[in-house]
Parts: C-alpha cells; sequence; structure tokens
C-alpha cells in the first residue's frame, strides 16, 4: 500500500499535475464548472454530508464539533460509499480533495481526511 498525502483545493482553482488523484467531495456540482475544467478522477456523492447536514451547519457554524459528530455518523452509516473510496486510491501517491466553498479546508474535508487515513 502507498503512503497517501492527501491535500485541499478548491475546484475553482487550476488543474495541476501535482494534484495527483482527484475527488470532488461536495454532494452538488459546483456552479461556472465544466466536468471538462474540472478533471475529476472520483465524485461519490454519498461520502458528502447530506443536505440536511449541510443546511444544519449553514445555520449553526459555531457548532462545528457537533458537524464533524454527525458527519462521521453519516460516513459510517454509508460504509460502501467510503470503503469504495478507500479502495480506489490506496495506490494514488497523492490525492486532492476538491471543494467549492471558500473555506481554505472545508469541515468536512478535514474530517473525511482523517478517515480515509485510518
Amino acid at each position: 500500500m502507498v503512503e497517501n498525502l492527501i491535500k485541499f483545493k478548491r475546484i475553482y482553482e487550476d488543474y495541476s499535475k501535482t494534484d495527483g488523484f482527484r475527488i470532488l467531495i461536495d454532494k452538488l456540482w459546483p456552479r461556472g464548472i465544466s466536468k471538462e475544467r474540472a478533471k475529476i478522477d472520483l465524485w461519490i456523492k454519498e461520502i458528502a454530508p447530506s443536505n440536511d447536514l449541510r443546511k444544519w451547519y449553514s445555520q449553526n457554524s459555531e457548532k462545528a464539533k457537533q458537524f464533524q459528530k454527525k458527519y462521521i455518523t453519516e460516513i459510517k452509516d454509508n460504509s460502501d460509499s467510503l470503503n469504495e473510496v478507500k479502495k480506489t486510491i490506496k495506490e494514488q501517491k497523492t490525492i486532492t480533495l476538491l471543494y467549492a466553498s471558500k473555506d481554505s479546508k472545508p469541515i468536512h474535508g478535514i474530517v473525511l481526511q482523517k478517515i480515509l487515513k485510518e
């Protein structure tokens, strides 16, 4: 098994060969981005936070720890999707988690990064 480097990047930033394997981690396709420009290798919507959880967090952004716990529960409930991602990336040296938000590291990406490294 290869030791993975998992990094973050906004989908609106230009593609780079150093991105390695590119995974979109949002449930919704980002506005204004074509599939050609996105150059996504994998997009499994089930590993993204549910619409209800996203909406809850947008109204309760001060509750990051609660969000993390709820999101971990959602991911574990979708273990087939998580296992599919883990299986797909296990031989990839560099993985870039792509997201649309303006955060430098989206909270769901941080949680997902930890789970993928387990």
